[in-house]
């Protein structure tokens, strides 16, 4: 799989975990230790070709794409789900396998200016996203299917919408959610 945008990543390990899995130029933030220099090659790549960041599913990972973010709001963004990215205790993009690495940047979305129908608290009641004692399980599966991350609901709203998430897939995901936990479906 060649992925022709630049992954941004975190650090070495990440490289290396990335390039086994596709085909790809990466730059590393070194974590926190964002230089002027990573800066400059962070412009060159976003300005010729795009970038995708793929942090680590933690704290530090979602602070870190901020910051990237902040400076590069039209930048593709990728998540690994947090079971795909655990070893031994130990969360990072350098613990995947190399197949969650290409689904999570097979997913990788773009924000949208402005979402045709936005979703509202009301589709997250009655999604089962919000208010069920469930739900924040429900929430991890929609956001793995979607590839949009993992958050509490009021990210997850902000995150529909800024990904201009569709009705159609939207349902999609959870029907297959659904289908998977054999449950039946939730009407929304």
């Amino acid at each position: 799989m060649k992925i022709k945008e630049v992954i941004v990543v975190e650090g070495k390990d990440d490289t290396a975990a990335v390039k086994a899995a596709v085909d790809a130029e990466t730059i590393e933030t070194h974590g926190f230790g964002m230089s002027d220099s990573m800066w400059t090659k962070i412009d060159a790549a976003y300005q010729s070709c795009g970038i995708i960041v793929l942090t680590d599913p933690d704290f530090a990972g979602e602070q870190i794409r901020k910051k990237i973010l902040a400076r590069y709001p039209d930048a593709g963004q990728a998540y690994l789900p947090q079971k795909d990215a655990l070893k031994k205790g130990d969360i990072g993009v350098e613990n995947a396998k190399p197949e969650a690495i290409r689904e999570a940047l097979s997913k990788a979305r773009y924000t949208v200016r402005e979402q045709e129908d936005p979703y509202t608290m009301a589709d997250m009641i009655r999604a089962g996203l919000s208010g069920r004692s469930g739900s924040r399980v429900r929430r991890e599966k929609l956001a793995a299917a979607l590839g949009i991350g993992y958050g509490n609901v009021s990210a997850m709203l902000a995150k529909l919408n800024a990904f201009g998430i569709s009705r159609k897939d939207f349902h999609g995901a959870l029907q297959s959610i659904d289908d998977q936990d054999d449950q039946g479906p939730v009407r929304v």
